[in-house]
């Protein structure tokens, strides 16, 4: 049996390195594409990575997908699936810069597709995300749900790379799945993410900031979840275009979120109150049924374990700086 290649970009990142620890341990060959973008500190991607690098079958290349050209340079091609999460990532940050978000995020995928014309990649697995839904008030949301009223850069991104995929497979035959993410945590998790910030101003005993009255919502999903659902999509064949929610089914609002960080720490959280934020909604909540019935996809991990193996990674990661 031939070994399988897959190309997986952003793979130094959160989600990106649990996707590869799991290729890696069932067999494949993995080239790792990252820019080790400055939006947090090279550090922790380089650490994620690290366990990566023993093994022959992986390589890392620090490659912007921005750089068509030096992509067809230093890549062979012959890739069974390409994995697309890169993207610049954040609803707030988008807001600020939204110029950055088309390049990296529109631009960037749209090479990585023509990248997959050009080497006739029968398969394409890009990471969208459940903030395509916007504000919308019929819940669970549901991939049938034709009316995308995007409210950030960020989710109009993710938008317009389900719509370039949909182009691709159609013109060449590639099949695109298109998975909408909604609030991944867990081990590793970016430091700019709500449960990471707030377990981590927790422990140092600093105030957390509490936008708006504690009822908003989101629908988490645990990391190693998620990954099942990649892999899944990474073999999946009945049908060549499909957008399909990758999520928990079941809702935690932000006040119910800080009390189980407070119980896994043991530690009172001092709230800092503060309106809430532009770009964000004020729920999300995915219906999976799709996914289950497409992928075989069912999230195992219910919060308070994910929690729990959260803040026990956290603490274990934590290093004492020199005076």
């Amino acid at each position: 049996m031939m070994r399988k290649n897959a190309l997986v970009t952003g793979a130094a990142g959160f989600i990106g390195s649990h996707l590869v620890d799991d290729l890696l341990k069932t067999g494949w060959a993995v080239t790792a594409l990252d820019n080790f973008d400055a939006f947090y500190d090279r550090s922790l991607k380089e650490a994620n990575a690290a366990p990566h690098r023993a093994s022959d079958r992986y390589r890392l290349l620090e490659v912007d997908i921005r750089d068509l050209d030096r992509m067809r340079a230093q890549l062979s091609g012959d890739f069974d699936v390409i994995v697309h999460l890169a993207a610049k990532a954040g609803v707030r940050p988008s807001i600020a810069d939204p110029l950055a978000y088309q390049e990296v995020n529109v631009r960037g995928t749209q090479n990585l597709l023509e990248l997959a014309r050009e080497w006739r990649t029968p398969q394409f697995v890009f990471a969208s995300s459940s903030s395509v839904y916007g504000v919308n008030p019929r819940v669970p949301w549901s991939e049938d749900d034709a009316v995308l009223l995007p409210i950030s850069p960020y989710a109009s991104t993710k938008v317009s790379g389900e719509l370039l995929g949909h182009v691709y497979s159609h013109l060449y035959g590639m099949r695109f799945l298109a998975l909408r993410f909604f609030t991944v945590y867990g081990p590793r998790q970016r430091p700019d993410l709500a449960i990471h910030k707030f377990t981590k101003l927790m422990l140092e005993g600093r105030p957390v900031p509490f936008y708006g009255d504690g009822s908003t919502r989101r629908d988490y999903i645990f990391a190693a979840d998620i990954v099942t659902g990649v892999r899944a999509a990474m073999e999946y064949t009945a049908s060549r275009y499909e957008i399909i929610n990758l999520g928990n089914n079941r809702t935690v609002s932000l006040a119910e979120m800080v009390e189980t960080i407070e119980q896994s720490l043991g530690v009172k959280a001092a709230l800092d109150r503060q309106p809430e934020q532009p770009g964000d909604v004020p729920q999300t909540w995915a219906d999976v049924s799709k996914a289950g019935r497409l992928l075989g996809y069912a999230p195992r991990t219910s919060f308070s374990d994910g929690v729990a193996a959260f803040t026990e990674w956290l603490r274990g990661s934590v290093r004492t700086r020199p005076a």
